[in-house]
């Protein structure tokens, strides 16, 4: 088991709050190499704005793109925030660079517990 740090920018701490709570059931990030390795058993430590809490990988998934992860996880667990699956790609093409890194590496999730 390995422990790793997932960082919020203190504007998304809603959705930092939405995973501590169990509201946001997966945690999704680009399947950069970054991300690759995390496997299920491991500790997710996440920061936002000074603030941590700690969840355990469950599950593990990996996804081309956005619309064959929500053929597979309901949008509302993905992020809970968001009314449509339009509105959830909004989102994750506000993150710089993300539409790109989407294109070229996919999407990972982790359900957490």
């Amino acid at each position: 088991m390995k422990t790793w740090t997932l960082r919020f920018r203190a504007k998304d701490k809603i959705n930092f709050e939405e995973v501590r709570s169990g509201l946001k059931e997966y945690e999704t990030r680009a399947g950069t190499v970054k991300y690759r390795p995390i496997e299920i058993g491991d500790e997710l430590i996440f920061v936002c704005d000074g603030d941590t809490f700690s969840k355990t990988v469950t599950e593990k998934y990996a996804w081309p793109d956005i619309d064959t992860m929500v053929k597979e996880i309901p949008f509302n667990k993905i992020n809970p925030s968001v009314s449509s699956i339009e509105e959830l790609k909004k989102v994750y093409a506000s993150y710089s660079g993300y539409e790109e890194k989407i294109k070229e590496f996919g999407l990972l999730g982790f359900k957490l517990k």
